[in-house]
């Protein structure tokens, strides 16, 4: 039975980027098949933009037999059509019904709500919570709500008559938005997925308005006002917070599993979510489909699906948060920024090198670890060799007194004072997040040849797609 506080199609605030691996999971569902689902824009290239210039243009790699593009399809077109899936397979689906609390006995769980009829409750053997990044059953699983600093916030807006290449997703950074990021996605027809996101959590506090900002790009940037000088905004600019991967955070208890958003399941340096979502239910289907048979549902069994969601997800999930933690000193932006662009000039002559940067902007990180552990790593630790020569790092200064940091060098004049107690908890965070990558590269050093099987991109629907026996994504 599938509970849905709306009722579909409905939109969800997203930038609508479905990645490869995503589309070999919507195949193996039968959702790729439909003709409406084809028609659906293609993205096979991305463009890297720093305050304006764009300094290269990358394809979306192929991997592991998957598709070489993306395509970018609204949510509300997209969950709509997984939803008839559901159905189709033989899931109930009650939608206008808001979850308002979960009660947990030895042998059921009982969920209450309100619709528009009234109060509802159901009592059921195993709840499954995939309501999303402020998800109810995490509140309750977890006793408390995300932390600040695994949320991020993001608005986006729909604009007609864009320009540009109708293939090409643009990904843009700018001096005085960073450690923010950008993006423009054509969603075809003219039509195209135009947002911004950053992290709540950064040293010194951002305290800026997304839907100010994201206007302001709009108004200033260059990269940007190439594409949307004939365009105009259709609808409202629309906000929504994100929860991103926490690894000490449960995913499951007694008859409880948590799923997508509502595990945290984002990865931090990209956004990506729905190759996560689509790729947890699958893994706690089986896990589910077990316990039910056996009738064996309690936390230490259920463990099991935990123990996968790590095993295929942790480590590079760990390098992604080493880099977020990185980027939240905004006195370091210099750095970063420049890192970016020697990045993207390394990436215009060394082929693959280039792969591999395009593995992590299209979602594909765990093929990066898989086709050399650490070489991820590499991408920004490399990147990062020349920027410290010709840039200062900023130390918090002596009795408390913020530190007020030089201009950074990439055409903006940035001052962000950061107190030494705000310096040792970003230093703090570095180190455990450091620890955290640290220790997971070396499990997957050690683990990678002999459990093979266990790697994401290792699917059926993979299998499939190699065969030629999916009809959805076989370019």
């Amino acid at each position: 039975m599938l509970i849905d506080r709306a009722s579909f199609p409905r939109d969800k605030v997203c930038g609508d980027f479905v990645g490869p691996a995503a589309l070999a999971e919507l195949a193996d569902l039968g959702v790729a098949q439909a003709q409406a689902f084809r028609a659906t824009s293609k993205m096979a290239d991305l463009a890297l933009h720093v305050d304006g210039d764009q300094l290269t243009v990358m394809g979306i790699p192929q991997v592991d037999g998957l598709p070489g593009y993306g395509r970018v399809i609204p949510r509300l077109q997209l969950d709509a059509w997984i939803l008839d899936a559901a159905r189709h397979a033989g899931a109930t689906v009650l939608d206008g019904r808001k979850v308002t609390a979960v009660q947990q006995a030895p042998d059921a769980i009982t969920v209450l709500g309100h619709s528009a009829a009234g109060p509802w409750q159901l009592r059921t053997r195993l709840l499954l919570g995939a309501d999303g990044s402020n998800s109810i059953i995490a509140r309750t699983l977890r006793g408390a709500v995300p932390p600040s600093q695994d949320r991020i916030v993001a608005v986006r807006a729909y604009f007609d008559d864009v320009d540009g290449p109708a293939g090409q997703g643009d990904v843009c950074f700018r001096s005085d938005s960073f450690p923010g990021y950008y993006w423009l996605f054509p969603a075809g027809g003219g039509s195209a997925n135009l947002g911004v996101g950053m992290l709540v959590s950064t040293y010194p506090q951002s305290g800026r308005n997304l839907r100010e900002m994201l206007q302001r790009l709009i108004a200033e940037d260059a990269s940007l006002q190439y594409r949307l000088r004939g365009a105009r905004m259709r609808g409202k600019i629309l906000g929504h917070p994100l929860t991103t991967y926490n690894p000490r955070l449960p995913l499951t208890g007694d008859r409880v599993m948590l799923l997508g958003d509502a595990a945290g399941l984002i990865n931090p340096l990209n956004g990506e979510g729905i190759q996560y979502a689509l790729q947890s239910a699958r893994w706690a289907a089986g896990i589910a489909a077990d316990g039910l048979a056996s009738d064996r549902l309690d936390a230490a069994y259920l463990q099991g699906y935990q123990q996968r969601v790590h095993r295929s997800l942790r480590t590079d999930m760990a390098f992604s948060r080493l880099v977020v933690q990185l980027f939240r000193n905004r006195n370091l932006n210099h750095v970063w920024l420049r890192a970016l662009r020697t990045i993207a000039a390394r990436a215009r002559t060394d082929p693959d090198y280039a792969y591999r940067v395009g593995c992590v902007l299209s979602g594909l990180t765990p093929a990066v670890s898989t086709l050399g552990t650490g070489a991820a790593a590499k991408i920004f630790g490399q990147a990062l060799v020349p920027s410290p020569a010709g840039a200062s790092w900023h130390r918090p200064g002596r009795r408390g007194q913020p530190v007020h940091p030089t201009p950074d060098g990439i055409g903006n004049t940035a001052r962000y004072p950061i107190t030494p107690e705000e310096f040792k908890d970003w230093a703090a965070g570095t180190g455990r997040a450091l620890a955290e990558f640290t220790t997971q590269l070396t499990r997957a050093t050690i683990t990678r040849s002999p459990r093979r099987q266990d790697r994401v991109m290792d699917v059926g629907a993979v299998s499939r797609l190699r065969s030629g026996g999916s009809s959805g994504e076989t370019e």
